[in-house]
């Protein structure tokens, strides 16, 4: 042995890092001989130059990795994403229909139609409420100002009462110069999709155009309800509703509801809520 071979077999780390070859090769687990010692193993990067049969274990194909399912709780934030984005797009579409109510009952549409139409509202034994009288002075005002040749009024009556809607307001118009054989009654309807479907009904071809009167909270579902039934409507809100304050704002935001899902199922589908 020369002096270099001797002064190499005796560096404790050449000796480790021999051994650990060895163990490499007869697929021993590496940290078994150090175990006892408490010493921790250095791993040596081994080079080409140590020959095919060193190299053997490190060539070996590594084990497989097994991955995965996504996990319970991304699906769920997932679920929980698509929620929210519903969500928002279902307020930002109230958002729009309430800014709808709000302006609609704000703007008048007034202009030369078939028909004046007067939704009608409470009645005290023959005599209007006060909103029902705001709407039908309205009405004559319109009638004045020759925007129609007929006025049709509507609303049946509740259980108990002598008088409807219809028969209270026509007499009502009729008492301020409207001439009866100018009234079309339409005394059955309970429900604003009802009255003017109604009213449809009871007028022949020849009326098309018709310009809605109700409180402006109101005016938006009106107009589209008839809109709906048959008739090309425009609206006109009596500029003295009764309605105001939280009342109207409470009101509105109904309203909105009911514009926004109405939109989608229909009016008709929705009458027997909204009124």
């Amino acid at each position: 042995m020369t002096g270099r071979e001797f002064s190499a077999s005796s560096d404790p780390e050449w000796v480790r890092d021999r051994e650990l070859i060895e163990a490499l090769d007869q697929h021993r687990p590496v940290g078994e001989q150090y175990a006892r010692t408490g010493e921790i193993p250095v791993v040596v990067q081994r080079q080409p130059s140590m020959g095919p049969s060193a190299n053997a274990g490190l060539n070996r194909d590594p084990a497989p990795v097994h991955t995965l399912a996504s996990p319970p709780r991304f699906v769920g934030r997932r679920i929980l994403q698509g929620m929210l984005v519903v969500l928002m797009v279902a307020m930002a579409y109230y958002a729009v229909s309430l800014w709808q109510v709000w302006s609609t009952g704000r703007a008048d549409q007034v202009r030369e139609v078939d028909a004046i139409v007067v939704l009608g509202a409470a009645q005290y034994d023959g005599r209007p409420s006060p909103q029902l009288a705001a709407r039908l002075d309205h009405a004559v005002d319109l009638w004045d100002d020759g925007v129609a040749p007929l006025v049709v009024v509507t609303g049946g009556k509740q259980p108990g009462d002598r008088f409807t809607e219809a028969s209270t307001s026509a007499q009502y118009l009729i008492d301020r110069g409207v001439p009866a054989s100018m009234i079309v009654l339409e005394d059955a309807g309970s429900t604003t999709y009802e009255s003017l479907d109604r009213a449809r009904a009871l007028l022949d071809d020849s009326v098309d155009t018709v310009l809605v009167v109700t409180d402006p909270y109101h005016a938006l579902r009106s107009r589209l309800t008839a809109d709906e039934v048959g008739f090309t409507a425009f609206s006109s809100p009596t500029p003295d509703s009764v309605v105001g304050g939280r009342n109207e704002l409470r009101r509105e935001l109904a309203e909105a509801a009911g514009v926004a899902v109405g939109r989608i199922l229909g009016f008709e589908r929705l009458s027997g809520l909204t009124d």
